[in-house]
């Protein structure tokens, strides 16, 4: 797919990019979530990235803003802070730490967009070398506490049962978040 650019105009994303070449300079810094851990880069970050398109692809996870696969936000020029950073378990390899930074502190999909980016590495973990992968929200949003307690809830369900919640499982109402609008 030829790159676009949507209707907020300046740079340019390609959905289908360059999957292969580590740039840090189109991704966030990793965040407080990957500290004591060990934050992939080169060619480690690029495969756990080509799966988490497949997955995203696979599973549906969007950001309707640009209109594209969410792993897509990694190499969109005009976001070099946001996106994903990967860090593996510091104690347990089995276990994959994905930190989400989104275009801004009031992001109103970042709710949506990491419970569904663990649901799509969870329900498709045949995919991936991970027993779970734990997601979170970058602090920088707003509501980066509510959303990250209830992708721990998501979490210690899913490992207890082995089973991913499906959105009727979830841990926390919808209207326990607010909407910056």
């Amino acid at each position: 797919m030829p790159p676009f650019s949507t209707r907020f105009g300046g740079g340019s994303a390609d959905p289908d990019g360059d999957y292969d070449t580590f740039d840090p300079d189109l991704l966030p810094d990793p965040g407080p979530f990957l500290d004591d851990h060990d934050v992939l880069t080169g060619e480690a970050h690029l495969a756990v990235h080509r799966t988490t398109r497949d997955v995203f692809e696979a599973r549906g996870v969007y950001d309707v803003t640009f209109g594209y696969n969410l792993a897509a936000l990694n190499l969109d020029d005009r976001h070099p802070d946001a996106g994903y950073r990967y860090a593996t378990d510091a104690d347990d390899p089995g276990v994959l730490w994905a930190e989400f930074t989104p275009t801004t502190p009031f992001c109103p999909q970042s709710h949506t967009l990491t419970k569904g980016s663990f649901r799509a590495w969870n329900a498709l973990s045949d995919r991936h070398d991970y027993d779970v992968v734990r997601v979170r929200l970058h602090p920088m949003h707003d509501e980066a506490g509510a959303v990250n307690d209830e992708l721990a809830a998501l979490g210690r369900r899913y490992e207890e049962t082995g089973t991913v919640p499906t959105p009727d499982d979830d841990a926390t109402p919808a209207e326990e978040f607010t909407s910056p609008f």
